[in-house]
């Protein structure tokens, strides 16, 4: 129980890293407004970012993404990852920590 305990403590301190996460996906898209008579047409096309998500409604988002905020934004798609990796395995542990009491409880 006491490594179950420690285990749990271990994994909360973890989850602390990455506390900065964004969930969703982020695409790249050309900046060109796809209109034939446009100004922008016979210029070269830059890249525009943008993150999309679901809200609570499940209603998808989008967010501009500049590219200087392009690397932060991954990192917190990252710790996003890492972040339900480190809650899967709390679950688990929970569930054993749960188990392991009512043994207990049934033994006494």
């Amino acid at each position: 129980m006491k490594a179950l305990l420690h285990k749990k403590k271990s994994l909360l301190q973890r989850i602390d890293d990455y506390s900065e996460f964004l969930r969703g996906s982020i695409t790249s898209v050309c900046s060109t407004c796809n209109r034939a008579n446009c100004i922008c047409t016979g210029k070269p096309t830059g890249r525009a970012y943008r993150l999309t998500y679901k809200d609570k409604q499940q209603k998808t988002r989008t967010v501009y993404i500049s590219n200087a905020q392009l690397p932060e934004a991954r990192r917190m798609l990252s710790n996003y990852s890492k972040m339900r990796d480190l809650m899967d395995k709390l679950f688990e542990t929970n569930i054993d920590i749960l188990k392991k009491k009512a043994k207990l409880k049934s033994n006494d």
